[in-house]
Order: structure tokens, then C-alpha cells, then sequence
């Protein structure tokens, strides 16, 4: 799996708070990352916290 962020992201880090395992903000913006199934729940409530909705979760 993986979590993506578009050009959307405000650099909140909200996301990176949320699952510091997948994003980051070394680039200013939020970066994601590949992830398993493990972290499936934190990348899901980062994705649902996102106030600009700019996480997508691909298989």
C-alpha cells in the first residue's frame, strides 16, 4: 500500500503527527510513503484528519 499527498497539503503536519512512519515534512510539504498493512489505521486517520484533504491511500 501506499499514501500519497497532492499538491493540496498546507504543510499542517497533521499527517506526519498522526503516523510519523509514512509522512514526513522534509521537503516543507508532506511526503508518503510505501506502508503495510499494519499501519493501515494510522494512515487512515491521518488521511481523515487532513483539513484539505489531500491524502489518498493506494493499493
Amino acid at each position: 500500500m501506499k499514501a500519497t499527498v497532492n499538491e493540496s497539503c498546507i504543510s499542517c503536519g497533521l499527517c506526519a503527527g498522526a503516523c510519523p512512519e509514512v509522512f514526513n515534512l522534509d521537503s516543507g510539504v508532506a511526503q508518503g510513503s510505501e506502508f503495510g498493512e499494519e499501519l493501515l489505521p494510522q494512515v487512515q486517520e491521518a488521511r481523515d484528519s487532513c483539513p484539505v484533504s489531500a491524502i489518498s491511500i493506494e493499493e
